[in-house]
């Protein structure tokens, strides 16, 4: 997806061939297509975990004067793409993936007038709403405390954001959980920019490691290893081991584990309708697999919205289900 915008075409979460510019909004593998790609627009944060995850050094330029980056609040160093374009007369935001609850390791996200707005679909349905993260925060606080007096509790995350959000959530009631390889690697990026997480690690911090795992203990690995590294524990340490998740999907799914907490960094139908409110955009375009579903919800909400796959978007946009009647520069 390009953004073309006085003559120049800059790739959105991306890899675009023809693109003058490529912007990452956030280092999850997803969005991050175009970290070999030349004058990459990114935060220092973004690129410092692509470097971590990937061994690539994204080559970030220097920020044209039209762009901003706007704190999308969904992980570590996520931006939003704010450009200002003189010759359409329009300020256009596109958001990456967003999120208007405050995330306990993510700036949270800022929110600026745009007349068009570019927003992520990954919950377009209008009945999903999510919990206060506080209410969600706290009943997963509880659920580890009370299971680690005679238990192991284990989580599978992302390895980055959710891990980290669960480490700073089970920090914050005393709890240091134990991580992988690939999570502890990531955290130590957090860590360097100032977010504070307490983990332990067992290459280079054997002798805590030894100590922590003496009795029960919390534990977070990678999703795709959840089951093994439950099986695994429970062999090794003689005692259950309880699996949980903390997901958004957690709204949609039945998970494979013992517990299951909506934990989301992303936005829901209504904080997408709030996020439209206050940033007052007059037009909103969805992406993503379920663009056009939510793009048509929107429109029943009286938003003036339509939705798109793939091509060039701005002055000419490939739209696969275009604003009613739209005029103008689209």
């Amino acid at each position: 997806m390009a953004l073309i915008v006085d003559g120049k075409s800059i790739a959105l979460d991306a890899k675009e061939a023809s693109a003058e510019m490529s912007f990452i909004s956030h280092a999850h593998s997803d969005h991050t297509r175009a970290a070999k790609a030349s004058n990459v627009i990114a935060s220092i944060e973004t690129a410092e975990l692509i470097k971590a995850k990937t061994g690539i050094e994204a080559d970030v330029m220097q920020m044209p004067k039209s762009v901003q980056l706007l704190d999308a609040g969904h992980i570590l160093g996520s931006k939003q793409f704010f450009i200002r374009s003189e010759e359409l007369g329009l300020d256009i935001t596109y958001t990456g993936d967003y999120q208007l609850q405050e995330s306990a390791v993510a700036n949270r996200i800022q929110l600026r007038h745009t007349d068009i707005a570019i927003l992520d679909s990954t919950y377009p349905y209008p009945k999903i709403k999510f919990d206060p993260r506080e209410e969600v925060t706290s009943a997963l606080q509880k659920y580890v405390a009370e299971k680690l007096e005679h238990r192991i509790v284990l989580f599978g995350a992302y390895a980055t954001g959710k891990a980290q959000e669960l480490i700073s959530i089970m920090n914050d009631v005393g709890i240091v959980p134990v991580v992988d390889r690939e999570i502890a690697k990531l955290s130590a990026v957090y860590n360097k920019f100032g977010v504070g997480l307490d983990y332990c690690y067992r290459y280079g911090d054997e002798a805590r490691f030894r100590e922590s795992t003496r009795g029960t203990f919390a534990a977070i690995t990678i999703m795709p290893r959840i089951d093994a590294v439950k099986e695994s524990l429970s062999e090794k340490y003689r005692k259950r081991v309880l699996s949980g998740v903390a997901t958004g999907f957690a709204k949609i799914f039945r998970f494979k584990t013992d517990v299951q907490f909506a934990l989301s960094d992303h936005a829901d139908f209504s904080q997408a309708l709030q996020y439209i409110e206050d940033t007052g955009a007059k037009e909103v375009y969805t992406y993503g697999g379920s663009s056009e579903l939510f793009a048509r919800y929107l429109r029943n909400a009286g938003i003036r919205a339509g939705s798109f796959r793939h091509g060039s978007f701005g002055v000419a946009p490939v739209v696969a289900n275009p604003i009613p009647k739209q005029k103008g520069i689209f």
